[in-house]
């Protein structure tokens, strides 16, 4: 009977033993969810790229029966006086923003401040239809130094570290016009400026790309909009001897539009990364 129940407990501790070692051998400790990038957080930078644009410059004056044109002339000048310029140059600057992180869509608010480099000029000449050979002369030129855009940014992520966005807002430039209208027929003179921080709308695209330690590459178009800004003028110099020094009214007007291609490196404070296990 003793060797009967010592070999029955044999069995059950053997039988025991064994299920305790297949249980353990199947158990595996949860591996580690790798660490997940976060958009969150303010972030500076800065960026280089080109620009390339247009610019319609316009002179144009009006008739009046105690002014210096003919009436034949007033259109003339008026056709002269539609210029356009155009214009390409390297940019750069500096970038800040704020970003937040809901889920796999990322809003944003971006600055920038930026070397523009706008410049560009045009000439145009004609005969007057009364009174050739004599003629005039219309010059116009254009020049933004710096841009500075304030705009929104909506994106989604491909992938944790890889975000496509859009992006709009307000640019801001000092738009500089300068205009000049000479004739042979009595040597009148008339000249014009314009110096406008302009208030304009900037749209575009991008795309944003995150590396250890918090650093981001970017590339990135925007469309940059200034408007229209005119001057008024009536500096004309002018003697005709039949009836002495008459006057004219001139208006010119520039309207600056642009399109920004450039890369950029930013920096984002408060940690890279969430880790999650």
């Amino acid at each position: 009977m003793k060797k009967f129940l010592l070999a029955a407990a044999s069995l059950v501790l053997g039988t025991a033993s064994v299920q305790a070692a297949d249980l353990a051998a199947h158990y595996t400790k949860a591996p580690a969810i790798a660490p997940v990038y976060n958009w969150t957080g303010f972030y500076v930078g800065g960026n280089v790229g080109g620009q390339w644009g247009s610019a319609d410059l316009t002179t144009s004056t009006v008739y009046s029966p105690v002014g210096y044109f003919a009436a034949s002339s007033v259109p003339a000048v008026n056709a002269v006086g539609v210029q356009g310029a155009n214009s390409s140059s390297v940019t750069g600057g500096l970038t800040a923003g704020y970003n937040w992180q809901i889920n796999r869509a990322v809003l944003g608010l971006e600055g920038d401040i930026n070397y523009f480099g706008f410049k560009g000029s045009a000439s145009g000449s004609a005969l007057y239809p009364c009174c050739a050979p004599t003629g005039f002369t219309v010059n116009s030129s254009v020049s933004a130094d710096w841009l500075a855009t304030i705009r929104g940014r909506i994106g989604f992520l491909a992938a944790p570290t890889w975000l496509l966005y859009a992006t709009g807002g307000a640019a801001i430039a000092e738009v500089k016009g300068n205009f000049n209208f000479t004739d042979t027929f009595a040597a009148a003179t008339e000249s014009a400026a314009i110096r406008d921080t302009r208030v304009g709308w900037t749209a575009g695209v991008g795309t944003e790309y995150a590396f250890g330690g918090g650093w981001s590459l970017k590339a990135e178009y925007l469309y940059v909009d200034l408007g229209r800004a005119s001057v008024t003028s009536t500096n004309l110099a002018a003697f005709v001897p039949a009836t002495g020094f008459p006057t004219n009214v001139f208006t010119h007007s520039v309207d600056l539009k642009s399109n920004i291609v450039r890369v950029g490196v930013n920096y984002k404070f408060g940690g890279p990364v969430i880790a999650r296990y």
